[in-house]
């Protein structure tokens, strides 16, 4: 195989896993679909990390029922340990990065295939499934091997239940799982920056790219608080003016919203110098441009 084909051969493969949005003002935007080995290896990290926790509230749990003499400190770890795998997926998807402390390693996070805000009631739904595709043919096989109450016909049920659930996601070009399909969502490569000291650089880097239109509905006066925004840093702030300036443009949510606010800013402050060399100024977004 050639160099050239080669080449041709990778760009067609990264090709597959670009998706689009299209807004209703026919705004495209690409999100590449994270790979199923991506989505594993998040998994695998919360995993540890919900381990970790268990142990350290086994831990303490074990040390008050030696110091009170009381059998309720197991009913309350294990009341403790299925909140704590019940909303830790639920919890951090709901944060501002929608993504696990898995994900967040990984460089993945969860989006809406709509291209709005993330929803309460997606987030939940694609979680919730987690319990029928892993947690649930988990606690029966292992309360099976432990009480040896189980037959093999049954924990080989459960198995192929777990598979067919959790493997899912390696049959679909999308690579979704049930959760995803359910609740709506994709789970993408996110686009990270670093917000430098002089966030006014150079625009040239940028994870993403505005239209002169997009640009143009801002002056002065709303660069000006953007950029306190930004060096505020302020995550629910960001979020507020992200989604304002979304829905003034036209954009769906598809990427963090340091990422969108940067860029953002970025083009269009380098917009607006280029417009006062040939003497434009415009002081807000009620001016005229």
């Amino acid at each position: 195989m050639t160099a050239a084909a080669a080449n041709a051969k990778s760009r067609a493969a990264r090709t597959k896993k670009i998706r689009q949005f299209v807004t209703p003002e026919g705004v495209d935007l690409e999100l590449k679909i994270a790979s199923a080995g991506l989505r594993f290896g998040a998994l695998l990290v919360d995993m540890i990390l919900i381990q970790l926790a268990l142990l350290l509230f086994w831990l303490l749990m074990l040390w008050i029922g030696v110091a009170a003499q009381s059998d309720v400190t197991e009913v309350i770890w294990m009341l403790g340990a299925f909140l704590l795998r019940t909303f830790w997926f639920i919890g951090f998807e709901l944060g501002s990065r929608a993504a696990t402390p898995g994900k967040r390693l990984m460089g993945i996070r969860v989006v809406a295939r709509d291209g709005g805000r993330l929803t309460a009631d997606a987030v939940v739904a694609r979680n919730l499934i987690r319990e029928l595709e892993l947690f649930l043919p988990l606690m029966m096989l292992g309360a099976g091997v432990a009480q040896d109450s189980v037959s093999g016909w049954i924990m080989l049920a459960g198995v192929l239940w777990s598979l067919t659930l959790s493997l899912f996601l390696l049959f679909n070009r999308d690579r979704m799982r049930m959760g995803d399909l359910i609740a709506g969502t994709w789970v993408v490569m996110a686009q990270r920056v670093k917000l430098d000291a002089d966030i006014a650089v150079d625009a040239a880097g940028d994870a993403m790219t505005f239209s002169e239109e997009e640009l143009a509905v801002y002056g002065i006066f709303e660069l000006q608080e953007l950029e306190r925004v930004l060096r505020g840093r302020d995550p629910r702030a960001m979020r507020d003016v992200a989604d304002a300036i979304r829905a003034k443009i036209g954009r769906p949510v598809a990427e963090e919203d340091d990422v969108f606010l940067l860029s953002y800013y970025r083009q269009l402050k380098a917009r607006l110098e280029r417009k006062l060399l040939f003497g434009k100024r415009r002081e807000d977004k009620y001016a005229s441009d």
